[in-house]
């Protein structure tokens, strides 16, 4: 999204000066009177990093860890619930941590404020570290007064976010590594094995069976032109990951992974789960629901859902109920879409969603659990038909030439 520069007036009167992102200049206007913030002038401009020239210096940085973020969410909220000031918190937590990424990290979040900034403004310089969402939940904590609490409760958000990555590569561990050895084993028989029985083929001096031929001649063209099969292989991936970097591709490709067999229905679970939880936080933290749903778009990892998000805001903002818009975007189940309905009518939405979170976060970890033993068989069935194919396409030769020597020794 583009960046813009604002000056405003606080709810103290006091003028304030900073860079915010937003898919356009009324948008940021919105943040920034959710923030209690009036605007006086919004103009385009470069991200906040672009001015001192740290944009390429965070672009070269190492990447810091998810846990090193997830630490500073908790101990941030101890420092500021001791009454620590949080330049002297920054200033601790700095010579305490041994990541040098993040220790540098801190010290310009601390110049920064120094300067005159607030932190979520400062934050917005380290945008591979801190998230749209991460940056919207501090400035709500700076404008209530209760950034102590925000930063539990990203603590406890983050920690969930590390839970359901963390199960799901458990849960594809075991698929991708047997993907590789079916994936080298053919590469193997192909390029070695195979060879070697059709140089004894060809001495036989009879037509080889269809499958035998198919496998020879692939065989063939792997050892003859391995280097283009692995150029056009190369080129296929890279030709991937660009269309993946695209706009479209991305929202194709996250459009279509949620009707993937068995993996599609954890995937949206998943989704669920993050969408549910972090709006129920943008809620419980006083954010509007209109700029709740803008900031929680983004966090659900999903460009096809982010979408339907996005058409749910311009809903509201049209001044539909959030069921209403929930139902036209088509992508939520009819549990979610219950307990919206019920948290609208009680005003209750922020604890009901929080509980769609947890729902959805037990369903991920009893699907995870299961995934090995849904995919076990289909893998099974792969390689035994594998196998199968292979030992024909070998042994049929072998097999036609055995029954015609018995039948000349029983002539």
């Amino acid at each position: 999204m583009p960046y813009f520069t604002y000056t405003g007036r606080a709810a103290s009167g006091e003028m304030v000066r900073g860079v915010g992102e937003g898919s356009s200049s009324g948008a940021l206007a919105d943040q920034l009177a959710a923030a209690g913030i009036i605007p006086l002038d919004i103009l385009p401009s470069t991200a906040p990093q672009a001015r001192d020239g740290s944009s390429l210096l965070e672009a070269l940085a190492p990447r810091i860890p998810h846990e090193e973020v997830l630490l500073f969410c908790r101990q941030l909220h101890t420092l500021l619930r001791s009454g620590v000031p949080i330049l002297r918190g920054l200033a601790g937590l700095q010579e305490s941590t041994r990541n040098k990424a993040f220790a540098d990290m801190l010290r310009d979040l601390r110049e920064s404020l120094e300067s005159g900034r607030e932190l979520s403004t400062s934050m917005q310089r380290h945008s591979r570290v801190f998230n749209p969402f991460f940056i919207a939940m501090v400035r709500v904590g700076e404008t209530t007064g209760q950034l102590e609490h925000v930063f539990l409760r990203m603590f406890h958000h983050l920690e969930f976010e590390r839970e359901i990555r963390t199960q799901v590569r458990a849960a594809l561990r075991y698929p991708l590594i047997v993907m590789v050895f079916i994936g080298a084993a053919i590469a193997i028989v192909n390029l070695f094995v195979i060879p070697q029985f059709a140089k004894v083929y060809a001495n036989f001096n009879t037509e080889l069976p269809l499958l035998t031929r198919i496998l020879i001649g692939f065989s063939n063209a792997m050892v003859d032109y391995w280097w283009a099969m692995l150029a056009v292989l190369i080129g296929a991936l890279l030709g991937v990951r660009g269309w993946l970097a695209s706009e479209r591709g991305r929202l194709s490709w996250d459009r279509w992974k949620l009707r993937i067999p068995i993996a599609g229905k954890i995937i949206l679970k998943a989704t669920l789960a993050r969408f549910g939880r972090s709006f129920a936080l943008s809620g419980k933290s006083g954010v509007q629901i209109t700029l709740g749903l803008r900031t929680v778009a983004p966090t659900v990892d999903n460009k096809y859902i982010e979408s339907k998000i996005d058409q749910m805001r311009l809903g509201v903002e049209r001044g539909e109920s959030v069921l209403r818009t929930a139902t036209a975007a088509g992508v939520f189940t009819p549990v979610v879409l219950q307990m919206i309905a019920v948290g609208e009518e009680s005003g209750a939405l922020d604890e009901l969603m929080d509980e769609i979170g947890r729902l959805y976060q037990r369903e991920v970890e009893y699907e995870l659990k299961s995934l090995g033993a849904q995919i076990e068989p289909i893998l099974i069935v792969a390689l035994g038909a594998l196998v199968l194919i292979l030992a024909l396409g070998v042994f049929l030769p072998i097999w036609d030439l055995g029954r015609a020597a018995l039948g000349k020794s029983g002539g």
